[in-house]
């Protein structure tokens, strides 16, 4: 299955990174691509995220995250449209003087007609600027 994974260093607090990442709702604020995001089934640390995403087209999916405050969340893939399988984490670590190493780690198995060069251009194009929009969210006073 395809995947990616990618480390950046944020100049906030773990805890403030983490709060970022998991306040699901706020992602259209800062994520251009997310168009809609509901959270339903909360369970303790575990929440179903139902997304609408804008990547060259309008797809909808949901996976299931488990929250482990303030190091780590993680997700499965429940259900979707043209994708097969999503998988992946965030692992947030202190790098000292209030900074935060983040490494967000993707799988994901896309349907047989989706051309491969999407699924790069995913990757390689999307997966960053997703991560700078973190950064910059994290950032924000």
């Amino acid at each position: 299955m395809p995947g990616a994974t990618r480390t950046i260093v944020i100049n906030a607090p773990i805890e403030k990174v983490f709060d970022v990442i998991t306040q699901y709702e706020r992602y259209p604020e800062f994520l251009p691509e997310v168009k809609e995001i509901r959270t339903a089934n909360r369970k303790g640390d575990t929440v179903d995220v139902h997304y609408k995403v804008d990547v060259m087209k309008t797809v909808r999916y949901s996976i299931r995250v488990v929250e482990e405050r303030p190091r780590r969340m993680a997700w499965t893939f429940i259900e979707g449209e043209v994708m097969k399988d999503n998988k992946g984490s965030w692992l947030l670590e202190p790098e000292g003087e209030g900074k935060t190493r983040a490494t967000y780690n993707v799988e994901m198995a896309l349907g047989l007609l989706v051309p491969k060069a999407v699924v790069n251009a995913l990757v390689d194009t999307s997966l960053p600027k997703m991560l700078d929009a973190f950064k910059r969210r994290a950032e924000s006073p």
